[in-house]
């Protein structure tokens, strides 16, 4: 009787906690391990909660034989009823004490750096992000995804 108790309660905190999706997260894989600049990635994001704030993240992951300590990258956005809007980032993957700031395992690294500085606003629509690398290595090297993270702030 116990048992069956505590796998229904197992069970509906499972259901329970199957909500709305607070998280949207996409990324390509690079299958030579390069990125050229030609390739621009595009990920669709739709927006239904007008009244919610997000924050806005590229994810990057990168072997250890990446040879920068950062990424350039020009991020185009297109909200719904508007032209792109080109933002150029310079992200930071490491620095000479600590070495790689992502989380890593072996010599894998994985990078979710935000790039909103607060939460924003959205509107409701379909969003586009398209991701080019400008790095002066054309194809930048050891690079195994790139991506977008859209996440809902918790009030």
């Amino acid at each position: 009787m116990v048992k069956k108790f505590l796998v229904t309660a197992v069970v509906v905190c499972m259901i329970a906690g199957c909500g709305t999706m607070d998280v949207f997260e996409r990324t390509v894989f690079f299958p030579k391990h390069e990125w050229p600049g030609s390739e621009k990635p595009s990920f669709y994001f739709q927006v239904e909660d007008t009244a919610a704030r997000y924050h806005i993240f590229v994810v990057f992951r990168h072997e250890d034989a990446y040879h920068f300590n950062n990424l350039w990258l020009n991020i185009i956005t297109r909200a719904p009823g508007d032209t792109a809007v080109t933002q150029q980032v310079d992200i930071k993957l490491a620095d000479n004490t600590r070495g790689w700031l992502g989380t890593g395992m072996d010599d894998v690294y994985d990078h979710r750096t935000r790039i909103t500085q607060s939460p924003v606003k959205l509107r409701k629509g379909a969003y586009t992000f398209t991701l080019q690398q400008t790095m002066r290595e054309d194809p930048l090297q050891s690079v195994l995804n790139a991506g977008i993270r859209v996440e809902k702030v918790q009030p």
